[in-house]
Protein backbone atom coordinates (compact mmCIF):
# COMPACT_ATOMS: atom_id res chain seq x y z
CA UNK A 1 0.00 0.00 0.00
CA UNK A 2 1.19 3.61 -0.94
CA UNK A 3 0.12 5.80 2.34
CA UNK A 4 0.28 9.97 2.36
CA UNK A 5 0.79 10.34 5.64
CA UNK A 6 0.20 14.02 6.59
CA UNK A 7 1.08 16.31 9.88
CA UNK A 8 3.99 13.05 9.49
CA UNK A 9 6.41 15.03 11.52
CA UNK A 10 4.09 16.40 14.23
CA UNK A 11 3.62 13.73 17.85
CA UNK A 12 1.25 11.08 16.90
CA UNK A 13 2.25 11.45 13.15
CA UNK A 14 6.04 10.17 13.41
CA UNK A 15 4.75 7.73 15.68
CA UNK A 16 2.59 6.46 13.06
CA UNK A 17 5.58 6.79 10.23
CA UNK A 18 7.81 4.46 12.63
CA UNK A 19 4.91 2.18 13.13
CA UNK A 20 4.21 1.94 9.64
CA UNK A 21 8.18 1.46 8.19
CA UNK A 22 8.17 -1.27 11.09
CA UNK A 23 5.42 -3.30 10.77
CA UNK A 24 4.52 -2.87 6.83
CA UNK A 25 8.00 -3.82 4.72
CA UNK A 26 5.94 -3.53 1.47
CA UNK A 27 4.21 -0.32 2.07
CA UNK A 28 4.98 3.01 0.91
CA UNK A 29 4.49 6.79 2.35
CA UNK A 30 4.61 9.97 1.38
CA UNK A 31 4.96 12.33 4.74
CA UNK A 32 3.29 16.11 3.80
CA UNK A 33 4.10 18.45 6.98
CA UNK A 34 3.91 22.36 6.67
CA UNK A 35 6.52 22.23 9.23
CA UNK A 36 5.34 24.37 11.85
CA UNK A 37 5.85 24.83 15.04
CA UNK A 38 4.65 21.36 16.41
CA UNK A 39 6.80 19.81 13.49
CA UNK A 40 10.19 18.71 13.79
CA UNK A 41 12.30 16.89 10.98
CA UNK A 42 14.26 15.21 13.87
CA UNK A 43 11.23 12.98 14.61
CA UNK A 44 12.39 11.56 11.21
CA UNK A 45 15.55 11.67 11.57
CA UNK A 46 15.47 7.70 11.89
CA UNK A 47 13.35 6.78 8.74
CA UNK A 48 14.62 9.82 6.40
CA UNK A 49 17.21 7.61 4.44
CA UNK A 50 14.55 4.55 4.35
CA UNK A 51 13.66 4.10 0.25
CA UNK A 52 9.95 3.47 1.06
CA UNK A 53 9.94 7.13 2.33
CA UNK A 54 9.17 10.69 1.01
CA UNK A 55 9.08 14.19 2.40
CA UNK A 56 7.00 16.80 1.38
CA UNK A 57 6.42 20.03 3.07
CA UNK A 58 3.71 21.88 2.40
CA UNK A 59 -0.52 22.51 3.92
CA UNK A 60 -3.23 19.84 3.70
CA UNK A 61 -5.18 23.17 2.58
CA UNK A 62 -3.04 23.56 -0.51
CA UNK A 63 -5.71 21.76 -3.17
CA UNK A 64 -3.37 21.75 -5.74
CA UNK A 65 -0.54 20.02 -4.13
CA UNK A 66 -2.76 17.44 -2.61
CA UNK A 67 -4.20 17.16 -6.33
CA UNK A 68 -0.58 16.14 -7.54
CA UNK A 69 0.50 13.66 -4.61
CA UNK A 70 -3.24 12.22 -4.46
CA UNK A 71 -2.84 10.13 -8.03
CA UNK A 72 0.05 8.34 -6.56
CA UNK A 73 -1.22 6.58 -3.27
CA UNK A 74 -3.71 4.54 -2.43
CA UNK A 75 -4.84 5.86 1.15
CA UNK A 76 -4.59 9.12 3.17
CA UNK A 77 -4.21 9.11 7.24
CA UNK A 78 -4.65 12.66 8.61
CA UNK A 79 -2.66 13.84 11.44
CA UNK A 80 -2.37 17.24 10.66
CA UNK A 81 -3.80 19.42 12.37
CA UNK A 82 -3.49 22.55 15.10
CA UNK A 83 -4.29 20.58 18.37
CA UNK A 84 -3.63 22.44 21.62
CA UNK A 85 -6.29 23.81 22.91
CA UNK A 86 -5.19 26.18 24.84
CA UNK A 87 -3.68 27.68 21.70
CA UNK A 88 -7.54 27.57 20.21
CA UNK A 89 -8.37 30.14 23.02
CA UNK A 90 -5.80 32.16 21.70
CA UNK A 91 -6.05 31.74 18.40
CA UNK A 92 -9.55 29.97 16.83
CA UNK A 93 -9.00 31.32 12.93
CA UNK A 94 -6.25 29.12 12.74
CA UNK A 95 -7.89 25.82 14.13
CA UNK A 96 -10.36 26.37 11.59
CA UNK A 97 -8.32 26.72 8.74
CA UNK A 98 -6.45 23.57 9.55
CA UNK A 99 -8.96 21.48 11.06
CA UNK A 100 -11.67 22.33 8.61
CA UNK A 101 -10.58 23.43 5.52
CA UNK A 102 -7.32 21.42 4.91
CA UNK A 103 -9.43 18.29 5.66
CA UNK A 104 -12.23 18.93 2.98
CA UNK A 105 -9.02 19.62 0.63
CA UNK A 106 -8.23 16.14 1.61
CA UNK A 107 -11.56 14.67 1.42
CA UNK A 108 -11.82 16.03 -2.12
CA UNK A 109 -8.48 14.44 -3.51
CA UNK A 110 -9.46 11.03 -1.52
CA UNK A 111 -13.15 11.19 -3.58
CA UNK A 112 -11.61 12.31 -7.06
CA UNK A 113 -9.19 9.73 -7.06
CA UNK A 114 -10.80 7.00 -4.79
CA UNK A 115 -8.56 6.80 -1.87
CA UNK A 116 -9.17 5.34 1.52
CA UNK A 117 -9.16 8.19 3.81
CA UNK A 118 -8.92 7.82 7.60
CA UNK A 119 -9.21 10.91 9.79
CA UNK A 120 -7.39 11.71 13.15
CA UNK A 121 -9.99 12.86 15.63
CA UNK A 122 -10.22 12.97 19.54
CA UNK A 123 -12.23 12.16 22.47
CA UNK A 124 -12.91 16.25 22.87
CA UNK A 125 -15.71 15.76 20.15
CA UNK A 126 -17.64 14.52 22.75
CA UNK A 127 -17.40 17.66 25.51
CA UNK A 128 -17.41 16.52 29.04
CA UNK A 129 -18.98 13.07 30.59
CA UNK A 130 -19.93 12.80 33.49
CA UNK A 131 -17.85 10.37 36.30
CA UNK A 132 -19.33 6.78 35.47
CA UNK A 133 -20.43 7.33 32.26
CA UNK A 134 -18.65 6.21 28.38
CA UNK A 135 -19.07 8.17 25.35
CA UNK A 136 -19.96 5.97 22.36
CA UNK A 137 -19.34 6.53 19.07
CA UNK A 138 -22.98 7.14 18.17
CA UNK A 139 -23.37 9.77 21.02
CA UNK A 140 -23.75 13.36 19.85
CA UNK A 141 -20.82 15.55 19.19
CA UNK A 142 -20.49 18.13 22.26
CA UNK A 143 -17.05 20.12 22.04
CA UNK A 144 -16.61 22.68 24.38
CA UNK A 145 -13.49 24.66 22.88
CA UNK A 146 -12.60 26.33 19.40
CA UNK A 147 -10.12 22.85 19.29
CA UNK A 148 -12.58 20.22 19.36
CA UNK A 149 -15.35 22.45 17.72
CA UNK A 150 -13.07 22.06 14.47
CA UNK A 151 -12.37 18.43 14.98
CA UNK A 152 -15.79 17.92 15.16
CA UNK A 153 -16.82 19.79 12.01
CA UNK A 154 -13.84 17.82 10.34
CA UNK A 155 -15.94 14.52 11.70
CA UNK A 156 -19.06 16.41 9.60
CA UNK A 157 -17.52 16.90 7.02
CA UNK A 158 -16.20 13.32 6.46
CA UNK A 159 -19.56 12.27 7.41
CA UNK A 160 -20.85 14.40 4.62
CA UNK A 161 -18.41 13.15 2.01
CA UNK A 162 -19.45 9.70 2.91
CA UNK A 163 -23.29 10.29 2.60
CA UNK A 164 -23.18 12.98 -0.49
CA UNK A 165 -20.04 11.17 -2.41
CA UNK A 166 -20.15 7.73 -1.06
CA UNK A 167 -16.39 8.48 0.01
CA UNK A 168 -14.37 5.60 1.90
CA UNK A 169 -13.89 7.41 4.78
CA UNK A 170 -13.01 5.91 8.37
CA UNK A 171 -12.38 8.30 11.73
CA UNK A 172 -10.16 7.38 15.14
CA UNK A 173 -11.20 9.32 18.06
CA UNK A 174 -8.12 8.94 20.55
CA UNK A 175 -7.78 9.94 24.16
CA UNK A 176 -4.99 11.69 25.47
CA UNK A 177 -1.83 10.21 24.22
CA UNK A 178 1.56 10.70 25.47
CA UNK A 179 5.26 8.98 24.54
CA UNK A 180 8.13 10.23 22.71
CA UNK A 181 8.63 13.27 20.75
CA UNK A 182 5.67 15.54 22.00
CA UNK A 183 5.83 18.92 21.69
CA UNK A 184 6.38 20.57 25.17
CA UNK A 185 3.22 22.83 25.84
CA UNK A 186 0.87 19.58 26.53
CA UNK A 187 0.77 18.65 30.27
CA UNK A 188 3.02 15.47 30.41
CA UNK A 189 6.23 16.80 28.09
CA UNK A 190 5.50 20.43 29.82
CA UNK A 191 5.70 19.44 33.07
CA UNK A 192 8.71 16.59 33.13
CA UNK A 193 11.14 19.46 31.16
CA UNK A 194 9.68 21.93 33.71
CA UNK A 195 10.72 19.42 37.00
CA UNK A 196 13.79 18.52 34.97
CA UNK A 197 14.97 22.11 34.90
CA UNK A 198 13.46 22.60 38.73
CA UNK A 199 10.74 25.26 37.33
CA UNK A 200 7.46 25.29 38.84
CA UNK A 201 4.61 23.02 37.24
CA UNK A 202 1.45 25.06 36.42
CA UNK A 203 -1.83 23.13 37.20
CA UNK A 204 -4.79 24.52 36.13
CA UNK A 205 -7.60 25.08 38.98
CA UNK A 206 -7.33 22.23 41.37
CA UNK A 207 -6.06 19.86 39.39
CA UNK A 208 -9.14 17.25 39.43
CA UNK A 209 -9.74 17.51 35.63
CA UNK A 210 -9.71 13.23 34.31
CA UNK A 211 -8.41 12.56 31.12
CA UNK A 212 -7.99 8.88 29.76
CA UNK A 213 -4.57 8.16 29.07
CA UNK A 214 -2.54 6.25 25.99
CA UNK A 215 0.64 5.71 24.71
CA UNK A 216 1.66 7.16 20.92
CA UNK A 217 2.54 3.58 19.90
CA UNK A 218 -0.56 1.60 20.90
CA UNK A 219 -2.30 4.94 18.92
CA UNK A 220 -0.54 4.68 16.11
CA UNK A 221 -1.05 0.62 16.10
CA UNK A 222 -4.82 0.96 16.42
CA UNK A 223 -5.01 3.30 13.74
CA UNK A 224 -3.39 1.28 11.73
CA UNK A 225 -5.63 -1.34 12.53
CA UNK A 226 -8.64 0.95 11.18
CA UNK A 227 -7.10 2.37 8.57
CA UNK A 228 -7.02 -1.77 7.04
CA UNK A 229 -9.95 -3.38 8.72
CA UNK A 230 -12.14 -0.29 9.52
CA UNK A 231 -15.96 -0.16 8.37
CA UNK A 232 -16.41 2.83 5.76
CA UNK A 233 -18.14 5.85 7.48
CA UNK A 234 -17.57 4.20 10.61
CA UNK A 235 -15.91 5.89 13.92
CA UNK A 236 -13.85 4.12 16.78
CA UNK A 237 -12.82 5.17 19.78
CA UNK A 238 -9.10 4.60 20.82
CA UNK A 239 -8.38 4.62 24.86
CA UNK A 240 -6.34 2.56 27.09
CA UNK A 241 -9.17 3.03 29.74
CA UNK A 242 -6.32 4.58 32.07
CA UNK A 243 -8.42 7.41 33.43
CA UNK A 244 -6.09 9.56 36.50
CA UNK A 245 -6.87 12.79 37.74
CA UNK A 246 -3.93 15.59 36.29
CA UNK A 247 -2.73 15.75 39.77
CA UNK A 248 -2.11 12.62 40.32
CA UNK A 249 -0.18 12.46 36.86
CA UNK A 250 1.64 15.47 38.14
CA UNK A 251 2.43 14.11 41.23
CA UNK A 252 3.64 10.60 39.66
CA UNK A 253 5.75 12.84 37.31
CA UNK A 254 8.00 14.29 40.23
CA UNK A 255 8.13 11.09 42.59
CA UNK A 256 9.46 9.34 39.53
CA UNK A 257 12.11 12.12 38.68
CA UNK A 258 12.92 12.42 42.04
CA UNK A 259 11.90 16.01 42.74
CA UNK A 260 9.64 17.49 45.41
CA UNK A 261 6.07 18.23 45.66
CA UNK A 262 6.29 21.96 46.17
CA UNK A 263 7.45 22.21 42.18
CA UNK A 264 3.21 22.24 42.07
CA UNK A 265 1.86 25.61 41.44
CA UNK A 266 -1.85 25.48 41.55
CA UNK A 267 -2.84 28.48 38.64
CA UNK A 268 -6.14 29.82 37.53
CA UNK A 269 -8.06 27.54 35.14
CA UNK A 270 -8.03 28.00 31.47
CA UNK A 271 -11.53 28.77 30.05
CA UNK A 272 -14.51 26.08 28.90
CA UNK A 273 -11.87 23.69 30.83
CA UNK A 274 -13.66 20.07 30.46
CA UNK A 275 -14.12 18.35 33.57
CA UNK A 276 -13.46 15.15 32.02
CA UNK A 277 -13.40 12.90 29.42
CA UNK A 278 -14.50 9.11 29.72
CA UNK A 279 -15.28 6.58 25.85
CA UNK A 280 -16.15 3.49 25.44
CA UNK A 281 -13.85 1.21 23.67
CA UNK A 282 -15.67 -1.92 23.13
CA UNK A 283 -16.17 -1.15 18.94
CA UNK A 284 -12.34 -1.50 18.54
CA UNK A 285 -11.84 -4.31 20.86
CA UNK A 286 -14.62 -6.47 19.76
CA UNK A 287 -14.49 -5.74 15.82
CA UNK A 288 -11.11 -5.24 15.10
CA UNK A 289 -9.17 -6.98 18.06
CA UNK A 290 -7.02 -3.94 19.09
CA UNK A 291 -5.56 -4.10 22.72
CA UNK A 292 -3.13 -1.54 23.94
CA UNK A 293 0.14 -2.95 24.91
CA UNK A 294 1.13 -1.23 27.61
CA UNK A 295 -0.78 -0.53 31.10
CA UNK A 296 -0.94 2.90 32.50
CA UNK A 297 2.82 2.91 34.52
CA UNK A 298 4.42 1.17 31.75
CA UNK A 299 2.70 4.42 29.33
CA UNK A 300 3.92 7.24 31.96
CA UNK A 301 6.80 5.45 32.83
CA UNK A 302 8.65 5.13 29.35
CA UNK A 303 7.20 8.51 28.03
CA UNK A 304 9.23 10.56 31.22
CA UNK A 305 11.85 7.85 30.89
CA UNK A 306 12.21 9.26 27.15
CA UNK A 307 12.60 12.89 27.45
CA UNK A 308 15.41 11.80 30.42
CA UNK A 309 17.57 10.10 28.41
CA UNK A 310 16.46 13.32 25.62
CA UNK A 311 17.42 16.41 26.57
CA UNK A 312 19.01 17.36 23.38
CA UNK A 313 15.49 17.19 21.40
CA UNK A 314 13.69 19.22 24.04
CA UNK A 315 15.97 21.81 24.94
CA UNK A 316 16.05 22.33 21.15
CA UNK A 317 12.55 23.21 21.39
CA UNK A 318 12.63 24.89 24.86
CA UNK A 319 16.08 27.19 24.39
CA UNK A 320 16.24 27.69 21.05
CA UNK A 321 13.07 28.15 19.34
CA UNK A 322 11.57 31.85 19.89
CA UNK A 323 8.14 30.16 19.29
CA UNK A 324 8.00 28.14 22.50
CA UNK A 325 9.03 30.93 25.31
CA UNK A 326 5.99 33.43 23.63
CA UNK A 327 3.20 31.08 24.14
CA UNK A 328 4.67 29.26 27.69
CA UNK A 329 4.73 33.30 28.61
CA UNK A 330 1.64 34.10 27.36
CA UNK A 331 -0.02 31.30 28.82
CA UNK A 332 1.54 30.42 32.34
CA UNK A 333 3.74 33.82 33.05
CA UNK A 334 0.53 35.91 34.98
CA UNK A 335 -0.37 32.67 36.32
CA UNK A 336 2.30 31.89 37.82
CA UNK A 337 2.83 35.40 39.18
CA UNK A 338 -0.80 35.84 40.62
CA UNK A 339 -0.20 32.52 42.10
CA UNK A 340 3.11 33.65 43.93
CA UNK A 341 1.50 36.56 45.03
CA UNK A 342 -1.22 34.91 46.83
Amino acid sequence: MRILVTGAAGFIGSAYVHHLLRQHPDDELVALDLLTYAGNLANLAEVRDDPRFRFVQGDIADAELVARIAPRVDAIVNFAAETHVDRSLLDPAAFARANVTGVMTLLEAARTHGLRMLQVSTDEVYGHIPEGEAAREEDPLRPRSPYSAAKAGAELMCQAYVTSYGADVVVTRGANTIGPRQYPEKLVPLFVTNALLDLPLPVYGDGRQVRNWLHAEDHAAAIDLVLRNGASGAAYNVGADNERENLDVVHAILDRLGKPRSLLRHVEDRPGHDRRYGIDTTRIREELGWRPRRDWQQTLDATIDWYVSHPEWWRAVREHDPRFREFYDRQYAHRLAAAAAE
